[in-house]
């Protein structure tokens, strides 16, 4: 299956709650007061969020229908609409060659794909011939040091890692390192979940980020927030927690596929304009993608595209 199809696949609970949401504009010369009210709430519904989905329903009551309103129509414009507000986020991860290495963190709460996401990363840049180490910081769990592992030997990348339950600033330190020392182009560090509610673990990770500033204080150079789709709304005040002590530098939407609350990802670029480097619909390798605005939006808004 195409990224394409996968992605409008993924999205597809999320589709369908908006355009059932919608249909009630169907057949009309024009989307009146009324019919403003109807698609906000009807996004808003689908986790836009309520900056969004009113932002959105005020650009279709403007928004000049030939004829009666269908809904190929319909699902056109919503989709012009989305990628407007997404398209100045839309920027995938790029390696600075000026940054020997290029030190990318992934942070977020427990669950949210950090790991797995560490390990399709590596596999891209791999691929695209970096060479790239992992730091195995979530010194927490066991499970998600050999899950590491199991990326590295998959693509042929050394894994720096130590004891569970060790100091993760302490890896993070040696995995900078060790990857200053022979030349690697990027060094991805995975750092354990941690509720943004429990004031110890996000100290922690404020530790992380002052321990390798030490040996290079321009980095991390990309502060990653990897974020359940899943989750709705509360992806946007675990963004705002995690600012405060990681320096959040931009989002990774993961686990979108069978999803409805996909619309999360307009709320997130709405309310804190950060980039927006990739989203997930599956588990394979290939199924993080760099995110592109009017693929998704296209996609959410279920824009028949042959």
């Amino acid at each position: 299956m195409s990224w394409l199809k996968k992605l409008k696949s993924g999205l597809g609970k999320t589709t369908a709650r908006v355009s059932a949401s919608l249909g009630a504009v169907l057949g009309r010369k024009g989307i009146d007061a009324a019919s403003v009210e109807e698609v906000e709430d009807a996004l808003i519904s689908a986790d836009l969020g309520t900056a969004a989905a009113a932002k959105l329903a005020e650009r279709m009551r403007k928004h000049k229908f030939d004829g009666e309103i269908n809904s190929a129509t319909l699902a056109a414009a919503l989709s012009d609409g989305i990628a407007e507000i997404l398209e100045p986020v839309a920027q995938p991860l790029s390696i600075d060659q000026a940054n020997q290495p290029h030190v990318v963190l992934l942070v977020g709460v427990n669950g949210s794909g950090k790991t797995t996401t560490a390990g399709k990363l590596a596999q891209q840049w791999v691929q695209a011939g970096k060479k790239v180490k992992l730091a195995a910081g979530d010194t927490f769990r066991a499970a998600a040091i050999d899950q590491l592992k199991v990326w590295g030997e998959r693509t042929g990348t050394e894994v720096i890692a130590g004891a569970q339950g060790g100091d993760a600033a302490a890896l993070a330190y040696q995995a900078l390192e060790a990857a200053r020392a022979d030349g690697t182009d990027v060094l991805i560090i995975d750092t354990a979940g941690r509720l943004q509610n429990r004031s110890e673990l996000m100290d922690e990770l404020s530790k992380i980020v002052r321990v390798i500033r030490k040996l290079d204080d321009s980095a991390p150079h990309d502060s990653v927030i990897v974020l359940d789709g899943t989750v709705g709304q509360n992806a946007l005040s675990q963004v705002k927690a995690f600012q405060a002590v990681a320096d959040v530098s931009g989002l990774i939407v993961t686990k979108l596929d069978g999803s409805a609350k996909g619309g999360v990802v307009i709320a997130l670029a709405e309310t804190f304009g950060l980039p927006v480097h990739a989203v997930g619909v599956g588990e394979g390798a290939d199924d993080l993608q760099p995110f592109t605005a009017r693929e998704f939006a296209n996609a959410l808004a279920g824009v028949d595209e042959g």
